[in-house]
């Protein structure tokens, strides 16, 4: 299980391993405290992972938002979880 979470510091996507207490930024190397890091998504592996962080900085670049609002995030949730169910 892994966590899409974002950087505190340059606002980039990134995921983590559900177990994992520390992660370096990939982006800008800022140290980032997983448990401080709000959570975007809970996804089954790093694959999905990596899709749904591209997707998201897609998305937030074509919308010309900043960040996700709480109806994004519980939408993205659903999709997942749709996704996840129908793949099976």
């Amino acid at each position: 299980m892994y966590l899409v979470i974002r950087c505190p510091g340059c606002k980039t996507f990134t995921y983590v391993d559900r177990y994992q207490r520390w992660r370096l930024c990939p982006m800008c190397g800022e140290a980032i405290n997983v448990g401080k890091a709000p959570v975007y998504l809970d996804t089954d592996d790093f694959l999905d992972a990596e899709q749904v962080v591209e997707q998201l900085e897609s998305y937030l670049h074509q919308t010309g938002k900043e960040d996700l609002t709480e109806q994004d995030i519980r939408k993205l949730r659903a999709q997942y979880a749709q996704w996840v169910k129908n793949r099976v």
